[in-house]
């Protein structure tokens, strides 16, 4: 199972009219992820909550659906007279109300990853494959273009509100995006429980819910509801609450209210209902609505709308977006005087040159935000929250046994994002998000030790004439350190286990030809000082630093294609931050050909064996 992270969406303040949009049903109830794989079925929360045993008639609807492997995301919503209702969903079995999926999104059909397509293709997709007639399984319907209409039907309905999706856009995992907008009809918002207060009156149990929500990562106070209860959950709530019940205030500000606070750790969240806000921050005539079971504590704000529509970034589109830069000023090379700014400024001239090799390819974040003269770190998870422009792909791990979300480079401004971050040095995936298990290129990385520039030299010759009699497709570039990367186009035809094999022999044979100079063996102590020829690099997720790749390294050097006749005369500290934006204008681009041709791997390893007599 994928154990999907639905994609959010953005609140904004009016509704709006706009070609390559669409509109939708703000469904009243909670966000559910559906997996259907080999007959199974899990239908879970936002959080990873398992809500097959709350909602049994869901589940068995969706066993109508078992025939295709997919994954859908949308609402379960309880009805009430005919309108979803958050409020009867807590007790839809008491209340003997409908149950509803409302199913919006069709994420994976068969095997197959359809969250690059547009959302207009994907719905076109749900429909078709849910039934036409069913009680329970709902296709969300939408409108084109006219929000304005749609969002005043359904304020005369009292629903909710309404959904704005961008046709067009994808579906991206757990960020809150741009391309979706949430607009309101009545004033809600999730709220922390933090404590509660003495009963008043005839009423049992408790007065009133004190509320909270995280504003600028401060638990603060927003108000406190005692409307919207039935006397059986009061005695629930205040049962779940006295188990965790604490003597500490939960929040630190002085709250007025008339009665004694029992306070709790801020374990509980609950949706309310309310007029508007009061310029203190507090919510005017809360109203409780129910529990949200499938919400965690720390990840509720206090929600504030847009008053403008936010910008759309397309990936594929050069936008004007401004990218926040700190500390330009900050000393990256101590020697050079080379400053974080600089780093940013060379990214951003040879942005349209150095994209092509980034895109659709997983990053491996080397940060050095201290310079060089830091140790930096590799960062793969990235768990913190992005611009809307950064995309984020969730990949399995083998080696964690969990999904791992890569930062992908799509575009100028994620490439400035990352610079920003302290990426002095790319590590792009050797294959594509599409293709993971196929690499475009296969890497020997040319590994000196103490070795003289004329034994380095000689290993890469020795290599090049190899490749020259078995593939013919064969480019150079400095590693941007002492060593050098001898690629191999591939053109995302082979997997990584049909290509190493093929990397190991070569690397064998210039091996067996310079046995005194060069060294296979993985533990630097039992190479004795020799060239090491990596063929492993030829493995999924394995990382060597991009082609025009900044190194962290003395002289602000540059992972740079070489023709092979300048092999002999080059120096790497030639290719650096200040030399490469006119070697580019001089040369063009050398590495080119990499991303555009292909050898054929059957006739390469042909030639091996009659060239070499292989066995």
């Amino acid at each position: 199972m994928k154990k999907i992270k639905p994609m959010l969406a953005k609140r904004v303040e009016e509704p709006f009219d706009k070609e390559g949009w669409i509109f939708e049903v703000k469904w009243d109830g909670y966000r559910a992820i559906t997996e259907i794989e080999n007959g199974k079925i899990e239908i879970y929360s936002r959080n990873g909550l398992d809500f097959s045993a709350s909602y049994i008639p869901v589940v068995k609807a969706l066993e109508k659906l078992k025939k295709n492997d997919l994954v859908l995301d949308g609402e379960i919503v309880a009805l009430k007279g005919g309108k979803p209702d958050f409020h009867t969903l807590q007790d839809y079995h008491k209340h003997e109300a409908q149950l509803v999926y409302a199913i919006f999104d069709l994420l994976y059909l068969n095997g197959k990853d359809l969250r690059d397509l547009p959302l207009i293709q994907r719905k076109e997709k749900l429909r078709k494959i849910l039934p036409k007639k069913d009680n329970i399984l709902l296709f969300s319907e939408h409108v084109e273009t006219h929000g304005k209409k749609f969002f005043e039907t359904m304020r005369k309905k009292h629903m909710e509100g309404m959904m704005a999706k961008e046709a067009s856009s994808k579906y991206l995992e757990n960020v809150r995006s741009p391309s979706w907008l949430k607009i309101k009809n009545v004033e809600e918002q999730e709220a922390i429980i933090i404590g509660f207060t003495e009963p008043r009156g005839g009423r049992k149990f408790m007065g009133a819910l004190v509320l909270g929500a995280y504003i600028n990562k401060k638990l603060t106070y927003i108000g406190h509801s005692g409307g919207g209860f039935t006397e059986s959950e009061l005695k629930e709530i205040v049962s779940k609450l006295k188990k965790v019940k604490t003597e500490t205030p939960t929040v630190k500000e002085k709250i007025k209210i008339n009665s004694l606070i029992t306070w709790v750790k801020p374990v509980y969240v609950c949706q309310v209902k309310f007029t508007e806000w009061t310029q203190d921050g507090r919510m005017r005539h809360p109203i409780y609505a129910g529990l949200r079971l499938d919400k965690k504590a720390k990840e509720v704000v206090r929600e504030v709308a847009e008053k403008a529509l936010p910008k759309i970034i397309r990936p594929d589109v050069k936008t004007k977006e401004t990218v926040e830069i700190s500390n330009r000023e900050k000393i990256f090379w101590p020697k050079e005087k080379y400053t974080k700014g600089d780093v940013i400024d060379y990214y951003e001239k040879i942005s349209d040159l150095i994209l092509p090799y980034l895109k659709d390819r997983p990053q491996n974040l080397l940060r050095h935000p201290n310079g060089i003269k830091d140790k930096g770190f590799f960062q793969k998870d990235i768990t913190f929250s992005v611009p809307d422009y950064v995309e984020i792909k969730k990949i399995w791990s083998e080696s964690n046994n969990s999904y791992l979300h890569y930062m992908v480079c799509q575009n100028k401004e994620t490439l400035l994002y990352m610079a920003n971050l302290g990426c002095i040095e790319l590590n792009p995936w050797n294959s594509k998000t599409k293709h993971l298990d196929k690499p475009d290129y296969m890497i020997l990385d040319i590994d000196p030790d103490k070795n003289s520039h004329d034994e380095l030299i000689e290993v890469a010759e020795e290599t090049h004439k190899i490749l020259n009699l078995v593939c013919e497709d064969n480019y150079i570039k400095t590693s941007g350190k002492r060593g050098l990367h001898i690629c191999v186009p591939l053109g995302a035809q082979y997997t990584y286990d049909q290509i190493r094999p093929f990397a190991e022999i070569l690397a064998r044979l210039v091996n067996k030809r310079l046995p005194k100079i060069t060294s296979i063996e993985r533990i630097p102590k039992k190479r004795k000082g020799k060239i090491y020829i990596d063929y492993l690099q030829n493995r999924r997720g394995q990382t060597l630093a991009s082609v025009y790749s900044l190194r962290p390294a003395e002289s602000a050097t540059v992972s740079t294609p070489l023709l092979w006749s300048e092999l002999k005369k080059y120096d790497p500290k030639d290719f650096n931050i200040l030399s490469i934006p006119e070697r580019i204008k001089e040369k063009g681009d050398l590495w080119k050909p990499v991303l555009e041709k292909s050898i054929d791997l059957r006739d390469s390893i042909k030639c091996l064996e009659e060239h070499f007599h292989l066995e």
